[in-house]
């Protein structure tokens, strides 16, 4: 296959701008892939040059930031009860997890629930509707940004180095790969969570027990 074609879409000026909207709508609408996009647009920068690398990383981190701080802000304005969508399926049981947790684990969750797609609305809505302060939210959300970004350029980068001949073939082995990696973070900490959950019930039940029978001396 001819893949000179590739290095015009490269070029294009839209590129990165697009990458910025759909990452911002992916705080909202979990179907716009905004992963892939970073991925895919590092494996193209590594093969052919452009987009630049120095371009792709601020523009996702600033995107990531936007539209989680846009969500923060509509759970602050509107609350976690007023929609539908907000009290079933699978936001709906997400925000029922976090809300009651998003002031004692700010910080684990705002970082770990960007690689959760239905976990970053619920922790942004319920950090905004938890009233959870913005000189403590914007610096972690700013910070997760820029990690997120950060790992998904580097897997894109490191197919697209190897395959540097081949844009679309590293295009097309990079975002499955980050799509891997990402179902096995998403695995690894729902594991994490449910073993603190455990952990925290027995504490719970333990501290609930009656005491045992007082021997008389």
């Amino acid at each position: 296959m001819n893949d000179a074609w590739i290095g015009d879409v490269a070029a294009s000026a839209w590129l990165v701008p697009i990458l910025f909207a759909l990452v911002v709508g992916d705080a909202f609408l979990v179907v716009l892939p905004s992963e892939a996009a970073v991925v895919a647009l590092a494996a193209l920068s590594t093969s052919t040059g452009s987009p630049s690398l120095v371009a792709i990383i601020p523009v996702a981190a600033a995107g990531a930031v936007v539209g989680d701080g846009l969500c923060y802000l509509i759970g602050r304005r509107i609350g976690l009860d007023r929609w539908h969508w907000q009290r079933t399926g699978r936001i709906g049981t997400a925000i029922t997890r976090v809300r009651s947790a998003v002031h004692r684990r700010t910080a684990v969750l705002v970082f770990t629930a960007r690689y959760v797609p239905f976990a970053r609305i619920a922790v942004n809505l319920a950090a905004g509707a938890g009233r959870v302060p913005l000189r403590r939210y914007f610096p972690l959300s700013i910070a997760a940004g820029i990690a997120w970004a950060v790992f998904n350029v580097s897997i894109g980068a490191v197919v697209g180095e190897l395959l540097g001949d081949s844009p679309l073939v590293a295009i097309a082995i990079s975002v499955p790969t980050a799509i891997v990696l990402g179902l096995a973070v998403d695995r690894v900490l729902a594991s994490l969570d449910a073993r603190r959950a455990s952990r925290l019930a027995g504490l719970a039940d333990s501290a609930e027990a009656p005491p045992g029978p007082v021997t008389p001396p």
